[in-house]
């Protein structure tokens, strides 16, 4: 699986956005499901706002299962903490803990996401860090 980040979000469904071409170009390499957490979606609607129809095509990749929510719960909430507290400096929202968290917890190693670099400096428990996408050939940050 692939966790999906806010900004390809928005980037995927509003052709106007800077990272659109870019964004559906990955996504057409990609051939492992893709999923996100609902506070990544939130942001997503937050700057999709003024773009209803953006919003709706959102809605149709959830509804029709391209994109899998994965579930978060109260067990979820230390890590999350802990992980905002850690990287504080930077400072990591709530999407980004949400993503890191789920990422930990399932054992999912890639993210797609335009925000590489906090994505390149978020650690795990593992010392690792989530491989994001797309790749240096089509940096996006």
């Amino acid at each position: 699986m692939i966790l999906v980040d806010a900004g390809p979000l928005v980037a995927l469904v509003n052709a106007d956005d800077q990272y659109h071409a870019r964004c559906v170009a990955a996504l057409e390499t990609f051939r492992e499901p893709m999923g996100t957490v609902w506070p990544a979606v939130t942001e997503a609607m937050y700057f999709l706002a003024e773009q209803p129809r953006a919003q709706e095509a959102l809605w149709e990749m959830l509804e029709r299962g391209a994109l899998q929510l994965l579930a978060l719960d109260v067990g979820d909430a230390p890590r999350m903490r802990e992980l905002m507290r850690k990287y504080a400096d930077r400072p990591m929202d709530l999407a980004d803990a949400a993503l890191v968290r789920v990422a930990e917890r399932e054992g999912i190693r890639k993210i797609f996401t335009v925000d590489r670099r906090d994505f390149s400096v978020y650690r795990s428990t593992a010392a690792s860090v989530p491989r994001s996408f797309p790749d240096r050939r089509q940096d996006l940050a």
